[in-house]
C-alpha cells in the first residue's frame, strides 16, 4: 500500500521533471533562433550583394501606371495631315519631364568649403589693501591679548587674478561630382514633381548605391531635361555601398552594442 509520503514525493518528482523538460525546450528554443540569425549573413559568404528588386521601388510603379490626361484636346483632321507638330515627340516640342514616369537627368556637383577660427582671450587681476594701524587704540590692545604673535594692526592685505584662452577652428572640404537619372513619381496638386533616382553598381562583390530624392518644379527644369542638386527642395543624397569592403568597414554588431552600453 502506498503511503501519502510516497505520493507526495513522486507528486514532487513529476513537477521537477516538468519544469526540467519546459527549461530544456525554451532553451532550445533559443538555440534554434540564434542558429538561424547567424546563418543569414553566412547565407551570403562567396556571394555577391544582391541589386534591390525593381518591382519595390516608386520608380516601377510611376513608370508602369498610365496617367490621366489633365484636358482632353478634340484632334482635327487637319492637324493629322499637318507636317507641324507641337508635342513633346516633335523636333521643337518640350520634353522636359512633366508627368509621372518621366525621366530627368539630375545633375550633383558638390564642392563645399568652410574654414572657421575662433581665438578668445580673458584675463583680469585686482588688489585691495586695508591697513589699520590706529583705531582708537583697539588693534594694539587686541593684539596684546592674542596669542602666538598674532596681529591685527598690521592690515589686510588681498590679491587674486584669474585669466581665461580659448581656440576652436574647424575645416572641412567635400568634393562630389555624379549624375543620375531621376524618375517622377508624384505631380503635387501645386504642380510641384517629387522625383526618385537610384544606380546601383556592383564591381567585384561590392555593390554602390546612389540615392537621390526630393521635389522640382517645371520651370527649373533645363532645356536639356536636367536639373542640378541645388534646386532641389528636400534634397536627400545618399552615396555608399554594401558588401565585402563595406562590411569589414564597420565594427561588428557586438562591438557597437558594447560601446553603446558601456559607460566608460
Amino acid at each position: 500500500m502506498i503511503t501519502k509520503s510516497c505520493q507526495t514525493r513522486v507528486m514532487l518528482l513529476l513537477i521537477q521533471a516538468r519544469d526540467r523538460m519546459m527549461q530544456l525546450r525554451s532553451m532550445l528554443i533559443l538555440l534554434t533562433v540564434s542558429a538561424i540569425a547567424a546563418c543569414a549573413p553566412l547565407s551570403e559568404v562567396g556571394r555577391a550583394p544582391d541589386f534591390t528588386p525593381p518591382q519595390e521601388t516608386p520608380e516601377h510603379a510611376a513608370l508602369y501606371r498610365v496617367p490621366i490626361p489633365e484636358t482632353v484636346t478634340p484632334v482635327r483632321a487637319i492637324d493629322t495631315a499637318s507636317l507641324w507638330s507641337s508635342g513633346a515627340r516633335s523636333l521643337l516640342g518640350d520634353r522636359r519631364a512633366s508627368r509621372p514616369g518621366d525621366i530627368l537627368t539630375v545633375v550633383i556637383e558638390i564642392d563645399d568649403r568652410a574654414e572657421i577660427s575662433n581665438n578668445t582671450a580673458r584675463g583680469r587681476s585686482s588688489t585691495n589693501s586695508v591697513a589699520l594701524p590706529r583705531f582708537l587704540g583697539i588693534p594694539q590692545a587686541i593684539d596684546d591679548r592674542l596669542p602666538g604673535g598674532l596681529a591685527i594692526s598690521e592690515g589686510i592685505e588681498t590679491t587674486g587674478g584669474s585669466s581665461f584662452s580659448g581656440n576652436g577652428s574647424v575645416r572641412r572640404n567635400e568634393k562630389l561630382t555624379l549624375r543620375v537619372a531621376a524618375t517622377v513619381v508624384e505631380r503635387l496638386p501645386n504642380g510641384v514633381l517629387r522625383i526618385e533616382g537610384r544606380q546601383e553598381v556592383r564591381v567585384n562583390h561590392e555593390l554602390r548605391e546612389l540615392l537621390v530624392t526630393g521635389h522640382v518644379r517645371t520651370e527649373d527644369i533645363a532645356r536639356q531635361n536636367e536639373i542640378t542638386y541645388d534646386k532641389i527642395a528636400g534634397a536627400r543624397i545618399s552615396y555608399g555601398g554594401r558588401g565585402i569592403i563595406s562590411n569589414v568597414q564597420q565594427p561588428p554588431y557586438g562591438a557597437q552594442i558594447t560601446e553603446i552600453l558601456t559607460p566608460f
